[in-house]
């Protein structure tokens, strides 16, 4: 985790590049943060997904694959030769030191991954960076703004369930590894509040973009040129 948190700066010093005003979208496990991010990209803003890019270093073929089947042996693949996401939620959600290994090694590879991408749209006013784990691991000052979904404990609850067909206990255990939406919150910028429907939903984050496009050419007109 460590090592993470030294080398993501160094990522953004060495890339050469202007970054674009960077929105940090986060919340809990089921908050709705796709669905959100899935509605500013069709407002045409770029999305920069933690968790896409997670799979991404972990697809057949990479050296992270290969350490992970290296320390949890063959069993944690498909047939297919893919990653088993569901055995590996179950080991590393029941064991912390497990977790924390898995962490450590796939942490700096989606920074790395991550800057790349943010890089590729310095010329979009402004795009959403989507990364649930921005509290936890102490990221909050490299995003310009902060946007947190805020839900409640029970529907949180509820959703995880339904989604990912699971028990209440192992969804309990999933959403206690993370932050609590306190934190989250008292780290935002803006909210956005998913407790209604998806209109409620659309309207909120058409506020948003219009309010986005106007600090990205603020901040753009206090650049040097």
């Amino acid at each position: 985790m460590n090592n993470m948190l030294q080398y993501w700066p160094l990522l953004l010093v060495d890339s050469g590049c202007v970054m674009p005003y960077i929105v940090a979208l986060s919340g809990g496990i089921a908050s709705g943060k796709t669905t959100v991010a899935n509605l500013f990209a069709q407002l045409g803003v770029p999305i920069i997904d933690a968790d896409v890019i997670a799979r991404q270093v972990v697809a057949p073929g990479t050296l992270a694959l290969a350490e992970i089947v290296r320390h949890f042996s063959q069993e944690i693949l498909l047939a297919n030769g893919q990653l088993d996401r569901s055995q590996l939620r179950e080991l590393i959600f029941h064991n912390d030191h497990e977790r924390l290994w898995l962490n450590h090694l796939l942490h700096p590879l989606i920074q790395q991954e991550t800057t790349k991408a943010i890089a590729a749209q310095h010329n979009a006013p402004y795009l959403l960076w989507v990364i649930p784990l921005l509290v936890e691991n102490n990221l909050m000052h490299f995003a310009n703004s902060i946007l947190v979904i805020d839900v409640s404990p029970e529907q949180q609850l509820e959703r995880l369930i339904l989604r990912d067909h699971i028990d209440a206990d192992l969804a309990t255990k999933m959403v206690l590894s993370q932050t609590s939406n306190q934190k989250r919150l008292a780290c935002a910028d803006q909210i956005i509040k998913n407790e209604g429907d998806l209109a409620d939903l659309a309207a909120q984050v058409d506020r948003l973009h219009h309010y986005y496009l106007a600090l990205a050419r603020s901040a753009a007109e206090r650049e040097p040129q």
